[in-house]
């Protein structure tokens, strides 16, 4: 079995992207696929918060050895696993060689029981954003119609652009009135990108804004399990569907090995803060 490796990153926070990633890993799901959601915020990790999930163990007990990767991982809506991170640490990028040894041993026994990863990243630009998005097969930027979504946005694709020699980047826009917004979104950034950058933007849809997405929030559920019928609900099924089209890796295990082994690689000096 392969599995897709996926980061989703805003470049700034407040654009939505723990709740995409949610509803995105549940969509597919729904869809019968295998999916887990990597909540690699190591500040503020709360993808276990936004799901009223009990949080006794995170995956700095594994590097610890005192437990697998599995005893770790919470099961939340339509079966989706989360392997919740430990709030304030930045340990997963500072690690001897025993514990990267530890991690890619116990990230390689997921392999066989995943068909899909979603690395929820911190917001912003700092070293471990930009080292779990560079890890991941594909990178879906989430945008909200703010100047500072866009501004942080491009800062995000143009260190990855020249500090990794990333080229291709998903954009997905969030909280929009309609696709129409949400192209315009695209353009605005692809307008600057082009200027400066030698990037593929893909546009992958666009997620409306949704007064029951926010009362899910309250609630603490995904949209798609406490509203299916809702505008939001039916954009993330789009969305999925959308995934299932993008390629997947054909060697063994998928992105999985290459994803652990990039993200113990240090990350280029001159990252991490440009504008």
């Amino acid at each position: 079995m392969t599995v897709q490796v996926i980061a989703v990153t805003g470049g700034k926070g407040g654009v939505g992207k723990t709740n995409v990633a949610i509803n995105c890993a549940v969509a597919l799901a729904q869809r019968g696929k295998r999916v887990a959601i990597l909540d690699a915020d190591f500040g503020l990790a709360n993808v276990d918060v936004l799901l009223s999930l009990p949080v006794r163990r995170n995956i700095e007990q594994v590097l610890d050895g005192e437990c697998s990767i599995e005893e770790v991982m919470l099961s939340g809506p339509a079966g989706v696993r989360i392997i919740p991170a430990s709030s304030g640490t930045r340990r997963l990028t500072r690690l001897n060689e025993l514990e990267q040894a530890g991690l890619i041993r116990a990230f390689s026994t997921l392999a066989s029981q995943l068909d899909v990863l979603i690395v929820d990243t911190a917001a912003g630009i700092a070293d471990s954003v930009l080292t779990f998005a560079n890890a991941s097969q594909e990178l879906l930027l989430v945008l909200c119609n703010e100047p500072s979504s866009l501004t942080d946005g491009y800062a995000l694709i143009k260190l990855l652009n020249r500090d990794f020699g990333r080229q291709r980047f998903r954009v997905l826009a969030n909280m929009v009135a309609d696709d129409r917004e949400g192209r315009q979104l695209l353009a605005k950034l692809a307008s600057v990108c082009e200027q400066f950058l030698s990037v593929n933007l893909l546009y992958s849809g666009a997620i409306p804004f949704d007064v029951q997405l926010r009362e899910a929030v309250k609630k603490q559920r995904s949209v798609l399990d406490y509203a299916p019928s809702a505008p939001a609900s039916r954009a993330f099924r789009q969305l999925a569907e959308e995934i299932e089209r993008w390629p997947v890796p054909r060697q063994a295990g998928g992105h999985m090995e290459f994803f652990v082994e990039s993200l113990l690689m240090p990350v280029p000096a001159s990252s991490g803060g440009a504008q």
